[in-house]
């Protein structure tokens, strides 16, 4: 078979990990001729391609990154975009396509196999916000960075008696914030699910410092937004899925907490450090693991399936499922554990 393989969105560690699996087995195993679309979606509009092969992707299971590039292109908002999408797999003779990407790109694939187009996702967001899957790969990555980060910041807020607002990646949910506030030991932990009170959260602050602590470290989603009419927040433009470009939110709070109470605060945003550089061992086997079962669904002919951890085990899910809606934070964890610490 000629297999197609494309990565969209945002990068991720253990993209390349992907590619090099559904490589090494489908050309070893199988007897498949790969085929890397470049930049996403952009590269299937434009015919844009390049061969991949066992000796290509030699060295890459430890490289952040995607080989083959990605983009945020979306054929659905480009006039004649999906009919371009079908004649450039006719021309290049793409038996089935491969797409690896999150709830944008996979919402791509999931209109483009109910119009006919033989396509198999992996699921890929730092976010893990997808449904479907227990984890994505690039997630486990993204808080050990965080974590790591807020450790850091620990030592020199404690040495200048300041808050750290420390801003992570989560647009819609916030589970890296979730998880690397519990593991870094954050104050508080400001998720979008939960819309947070500026007053609050100054209080919050204000009685930690009176007990004795001269240090607080509050950890932020990019996505997370104040209660209606304590906060002003700034609009933004959007990219091509509709989605309002983020990014800013921590420095709004540190103004507000210092305006507020009088305690010196600084701000780290994280952004694309979370996103970079070589993924966990985690990530590594998980994305092996993924690509693996990627290229035996399309030898299976399960189209329109997504492969997805369901526990320990590697299954296949329905892309349809996958992309009906966003998997937001455990409210327990946050409530019953986070939020033990937030005092």
């Amino acid at each position: 078979m000629k297999v197609g393989v494309l990565t969209g969105g945002g990068d991720c560690p253990g993209l390349n990990a992907v590619i090099r699996a559904v490589v090494r087995k489908g050309q070893n195993v199988h007897g498949d001729e790969i085929v890397g679309f470049l930049d996403g979606w952009k590269g299937v509009l434009e015919g844009a391609t390049m061969p991949l092969g066992v000796a290509a992707m030699r060295g890459t299971l430890p490289r952040g990154g995607t080989v083959i590039g990605t983009s945020r292109t979306n054929p659905y908002k480009l006039d004649g975009g999906p009919e371009q999408v079908r004649a450039t797999l006719r021309d290049h003779a793409i038996d089935a396509l491969i797409a690896i990407g999150g709830e944008d790109t996979l919402g791509v694939a999931n209109k483009l196999y109910q119009e006919g187009v033989a396509v198999v996702g992996v699921p890929k967001t730092i976010d893990n916000d997808l449904s479907a899957t227990d984890v994505t790969f690039g997630f486990d990555t993204a808080v050990q960075v965080a974590s790591d980060a807020i450790d850091r910041l620990h030592t020199t807020a404690e040495s200048h008696d300041r808050v750290m607002v420390c801003e992570v990646m989560g647009r819609h949910a916030g589970h890296i914030a979730l998880h690397a506030g519990i593991a870094g030991g954050a104050a508080m932990i400001l998720v979008p699910e939960e819309p947070f009170d500026i007053d609050d959260v100054c209080d919050h602050i204000k009685q930690r410092h009176a007990q004795g602590r001269y240090a607080s470290i509050v950890v932020v989603a990019e996505g997370a937004t104040p209660k209606e009419g304590t906060m002003v927040l700034a609009e933004k433009g959007v990219d091509a899925f509709g989605h309002v470009r983020l990014g800013g939110i921590g420095n709004v709070l540190a103004e507000e907490i210092e305006a507020r109470t009088g305690f010196e605060t600084r701000v780290t945003i994280l952004g694309h450090i979370q996103r970079g550089g070589t993924p966990t061992a985690f990530d590594r086997i998980l994305s092996t693991r993924f690509g693996i079962a990627a290229i035996d669904a399309v030898h299976d002919g399960a189209f329109g399936q997504m492969v997805a951890l369901r526990g320990t085990e590697v299954v296949r899910v329905p892309l349809s499922e996958a992309v009906g809606e966003l998997k937001t934070i455990d409210r327990d964890l946050f409530h019953n554990v986070a939020e033990v610490f937030f005092n």
